[in-house]
């Protein structure tokens, strides 16, 4: 079993008198999909933007590849290498794909001008985004046509292979497949699938169990800020007992 690249201990965050982590914590391995299950309520979004530096933790320990890290902001997880897609995916819809991708990253030369001062490095930009999304096997109708005009599944796919570009260790995805229909909802699994295979840690938010028995590894059951459980291999035989750690059952 391969080293934990991400490693939670002892997660603790308030707000106010809600104390939504009470003590989680849980580990991510390269090369595996780890489920993130629980009710809503069960602090699973908290902790997924603690990890991605949206909040800071109250109490508890982040450690990457085994070194304590302080990521106390969005930037700080990338640097990280933590790469997150939300459900409400974060795209621009009046830009393309790969404006897109590098936006708030953009390339630009020559380096030795100030940053303010440099030109984009459009062609550059375009060259290495359309490679992303050939090698994620992607279909889009044009590359350079604003993503407000391209279907739900394809703007799921764009965000993933967002993440895809930039994401060194771990791929947090937040039910990406909410809201698409069967056939989207495949080729966005399919990507989930290339992205373990390249070796990243994929933690996958669902309620789909389906999907958690098709994909995951491992899987961590939460419920009312404590982590209540956990299983090696989700399949058909143990996805009641997933279920019932859920809903709070004996």
């Amino acid at each position: 079993m391969s080293k934990p690249v991400l490693e939670v201990r002892g997660a603790h965050k308030r707000f106010g008198a809600v104390h939504a982590l009470k003590g989680v914590g849980f580990v991510a391995r390269r090369g595996e999909v780890l489920a993130l299950l629980g009710d809503n309520g069960a602090g699973k979004s908290t902790l997924i933007k603690c990890v991605s530096g949206v909040h800071g933790l109250d109490e508890g320990d982040i450690l990457i590849e085994g070194e304590k890290v302080a990521i106390r902001t969005p930037a700080a997880a990338r640097s990280a290498g933590i790469e997150t897609v939300y459900q409400d995916l974060a795209l621009f819809d009046n830009l393309t794909p790969a404006e897109n991708f590098y936006c708030g990253r953009e390339l630009s030369f020559p380096r030795w001008l100030p940053r303010g001062l440099r030109l984009l490095a459009s062609r550059k930009m375009n060259h290495e985004a359309a490679a992303v999304i050939d090698r994620l096997k992607v279909k889009l109708p044009k590359f350079d046509a604003q993503v407000a005009l391209m279907s739900g599944g394809q703007r799921q796919a764009i965000a993933v292979a967002r993440a895809a570009v930039f994401a060194r260790k771990v791929v947090i995805l937040d039910e990406p497949t909410a809201a698409l229909g069967l056939r989207e909802s495949r080729k966005v699994l399919n990507l989930i699938v290339q992205l373990r295979d390249e070796g990243n840690a994929v933690i996958l938010i669902t309620h789909n169990m389906e999907h958690v028995v098709e994909l995951a590894d491992r899987a961590v059951v939460l419920r009312q800020g404590h982590k209540v459980g956990e299983i090696e291999k989700p399949n058909r035989s143990n996805q009641q007992d997933l279920v019932a750690m859920i809903v709070g059952a004996e």
